[in-house]
């Protein structure tokens, strides 16, 4: 657990070194958006676009810290403390997975944002779908709906079934790598589709579980 906590403040210093150091040797312009087929379509200053990065996982590092503690359910965070500090290690590799991608590509080191992009979020879903597996309900981390919170077992099953659907999506959005042009529909539309999904299930699963014990 302390591994992944203090690994995830190595990370946040990493990401402030990485823009440190390419801060010289950047054009004041730089790239910070790609458009669906990977072309350039968003240019911005070099000292936003290189510690947009480093200030963001700093806030969700401290963001990391202060849930446990504010949480009205804490003490359930508590039963999955070592994943739930795991989830944002990896989170925070993402972003520099991301991080490095925006500089490399401004220095001269063109790497497509659709081949590396799938390949972290791929990499990050499949993670999300392990801390579905171990997350207890709280309000804060995993797939937090009005009924999900209202209900331990619907918690339980909604987060049960959104686990293998992860998997799903991890799979899916890495063969996005192998159709570059289109990549980005690999990610949107199987993400969008299963978050929306889980919604309506734990919904419905709600209002089964409500007329049962109504009837009895």
């Amino acid at each position: 657990m302390k591994f992944y906590k203090y690994g995830s403040m190595v990370l946040v210093v990493i990401s402030f070194a990485i823009a440190i150091y390419f801060y010289p040797t950047l054009p004041e312009k730089i790239v910070t958006h790609w458009n669906a087929q990977g072309i350039p379509d968003g240019w911005g200053s070099k000292f936003t676009g290189l510690f947009t990065f480093p200030l963001t996982m700093l806030f969700i590092f401290f963001l990391m810290l202060l849930i446990p503690k504010i949480d009205p359910l804490r003490k359930n965070i508590q039963k999955f403390l070592k994943m739930y500090y795991a989830f944002f290690f990896f989170l925070l590799l993402f972003f520099i997975f991301v991080q490095l991608q925006t500089t490399l590509w401004n220095a001269g080191i063109e790497i497509s944002p659709n081949i590396f992009f799938p390949i972290g979020l791929s990499f990050l879903m499949y993670i999300i779908s392990l801390l579905l597996t171990q997350a207890r309900r709280n309000w804060f981390v995993g797939i937090r709906t009005p009924w999900t919170i209202s209900s331990e077992e619907v918690w339980n099953k909604t987060h049960k079934l959104g686990a293998l659907l992860f998997k799903l999506v991890a799979i899916i959005v890495l063969i996005g790598v192998i159709f570059p042009r289109y990549s980005i529909y690999f990610v949107l539309i199987p993400v969008l589709s299963v978050a929306v999904f889980l919604v309506i299930y734990s919904y419905i699963l709600y209002t089964k579980i409500e007329e049962k014990e109504e009837k009895v």
